[in-house]
């Protein structure tokens, strides 16, 4: 790394630092778009980039309470079939994204952030690593249930006042729901339901209901994410090919 490029990254992560520390007092009221509604255009992420100090910050509108982890709804059976997978038999090792988001944030999928693009009839969710997107329209469509299956499913979207909802289902099973070795499996019937409320010009909440009867107990209910913007607005990108993954794939098998 040379000293052009540290000086670079200080400067980039310095103004950072200064944009959030700043954002809420500079906060304005909540954009919208030519028909009304919030407008949710921007990239978004929690408050920092992975390593820097707000990184993974989140609001749960139940802090300081108990609240389950996606795998502590596992059925016997479901709890049976973790115990045999572990790092080596992650999906994203393979490039395939996440069902759902390794932050707990669907629209970030394996990264740390995620860009979107709004309109009044359809919504453009994108993804920095393997450089994903979702189509989600907003027009009154149904789901298109005679496509196949795919990795992140089929999203139609539909206002509540104010707060964009999105139903997404036709998962394939072939994905985990996080990355990064942890296990976490679902089913084919897997249905995620997400609702996002921008607070003001430079922020929002994240809610998200999984409902899976194949794996699940109970639906499982992801606490509250808070995001805010981030100080630029363009993704980088980011791939993602098999050559490049070997070494991760070989110390997840034990070096072998």
């Amino acid at each position: 790394m040379t000293g052009k490029t540290v000086k670079t990254l200080a400067a980039a992560y310095l103004a950072t630092i200064a944009f959030l520390a700043t954002a809420a007092d500079e906060a304005g009221p909540v954009p919208r778009m030519a028909d009304g509604k919030p407008d949710l255009s921007g990239v978004w992420w929690t408050g920092g980039d992975l390593g820097s100090a707000n990184y993974g910050s989140t609001t749960d509108r139940s802090a300081g309470l108990q609240y389950n982890l996606y795998t502590d709804l596992y059925t016997a059976d479901a709890k049976a079939r973790m115990a045999t997978l572990s790092d080596k038999d992650d999906p994203t090792l393979l490039c395939k994204p996440t069902a759902f988001g390794t932050l707990s944030v669907r629209l970030f999928d394996v990264g740390t952030l995620g860009q979107i693009m709004a309109s009044p009839d359809m919504m453009v969710f994108l993804q920095e690593t393997f450089h994903g997107y979702q189509l989600i329209p907003t027009d009154g469509r149904e789901h298109r249930d005679y496509l196949p299956p795919s990795y992140r499913g089929d999203a139609v979207g539909h206002w509540e006042g104010d707060t964009f909802v999105v139903e997404t289902k036709n998962f394939t099973d072939d994905t985990w729901m996080f990355a990064e070795g942890g296990v976490s499996f679902h089913s084919d019937q897997m249905r995620v339901v997400e609702r996002y409320n921008m607070l003001d010009s430079n922020s929002m909440t994240v809610d998200a209901t999984v409902y899976d009867p194949v794996v699940l107990t109970e639906p499982w209910v992801v606490p509250t994410k808070r995001l805010v913007k981030a100080p630029f607005d363009q993704l980088l990108p980011l791939r993602c090919e098999s050559t490049e993954t070997a070494v991760l794939m070989q110390n997840a098998q034990g070096g072998n």
